[in-house]
C-alpha cells in the first residue's frame, strides 16, 4: 500500500527520521515545519495521512486538525509531547484518528501509520451494505448516510459504525470498539472511544443530547439501535 503522506514536524531531526521511514516503505513523503504550511499543503495535494505534531509555531497542531476536518476526512495521526489525557482526548475530539506521545520507537510509528492508512485506504471487503435503522454503511465505497443523507466520518468513526452496523442492538465494550478502531494497542484510553462517540452523535443523531439511535449502555458500553426509534 503507497501513499502520499504530510510530515508536519518543526524538529527537523524528527522529520527527516520520519521521512526516511516511509520512503523505505514506498511511499511519498513532504515535509513542513509550521502549521500554516501543513494547512496550504493539504488543500493543494490531498494527501492520504497527516502526521501531526501538536507543538507547532504559526498554527499548533490542534487548529490544523480543526482545518482539516472543516475541509473534509483526511486521515490524522497526531503526535504529542504532552501526554496529559486531557490533550490527546482534545486532539481526537478535533477528529485525529491516532496519537502517539513522544518518545516513540520508529517500528511502533511506522505500525500505527499502516493501521490508519488500512482503514482509510482499503475498508473492509463486504459488499452488501450494512443498515442499523435509518444508518447505512457501505464498506466498499466507504460510505455512511443517516436518513438518506450522507454522514463525514473519521477512519475511527467509520470503524465504529461498520462494527456496530454489522451487529445491531449488540452492546460492545469500550475495549471491544479499540480493537475496531486500533487493534490491540496498549497505548490506546478507553476514553478515546467516548469521544468517537460523541462525536458521532453530532452526526447521526437528531438530539445529540437525547441520543436515540447511538445509545450508552451503562456499565457495560455502547449499542446501535437497528430499529427506528428516533423522537
Amino acid at each position: 500500500m503507497c501513499a502520499h503522506i504530510l510530515v508536519a514536524e518543526d524538529d527537523e531531526m524528527q522529520a527527516k527520521l520520519i521521512r526516511r521511514l516511509l520512503l523505505q516503505e514506498g511511499h511519498t513523503a513532504v515535509v513542513v515545519h509550521d502549521g500554516r504550511a501543513a494547512i496550504d499543503e493539504a488543500k493543494s495535494r490531498r494527501p492520504d495521512l497527516v502526521v501531526l505534531d501538536l507543538m507547532l509555531p504559526r498554527v499548533d497542531g490542534f487548529g490544523v486538525c480543526r482545518v482539516l476536518r472543516q475541509d473534509g476526512d483526511i486521515p490524522v495521526l497526531m503526535l504529542t509531547a504532552r501526554s496529559t489525557e486531557d490533550d490527546v482526548l482534545l486532539g481526537l475530539e478535533l477528529g485525529a484518528d491516532d496519537y502517539m506521545t513522544k518518545p516513540y520507537s520508529p517500528r511502533e510509528l511506522m505500525a500505527r501509520i499502516r493501521t490508519v492508512l488500512r482503514r482509510a485506504l482499503r475498508p473492509a471487503e463486504q459488499s452488501p451494505l450494512l443498515r442499523a435503522g435509518c444508518i447505512t454503511v457501505d464498506p466498499v465505497r466507504h460510505l455512511v448516510t443517516c436518513g438518506g443523507m450522507p454522514v463525514t466520518c473519521t477512519p475511527g468513526e467509520f470503524a465504529i459504525l461498520h462494527a456496530m452496523t454489522a451487529e445491531p442492538d449488540r452492546v460492545f465494550s469500550r475495549r471491544q470498539l479499540l480493537e475496531h478502531t486500533r487493534g490491540h494497542d496498549r497505548a490506546s484510553t478507553e476514553r478515546a472511544i467516548d469521544v468517537h462517540i460523541m462525536n458521532l452523535r453530532k452526526k447521526i443523531e437528531p438530539d445529540p443530547r437525547r441520543p436515540v439511535r447511538l445509545l450508552t449502555v451503562f456499565g457495560v458500553g455502547y449499542k446501535l439501535v437497528g430499529g427506528h426509534h428516533d423522537a
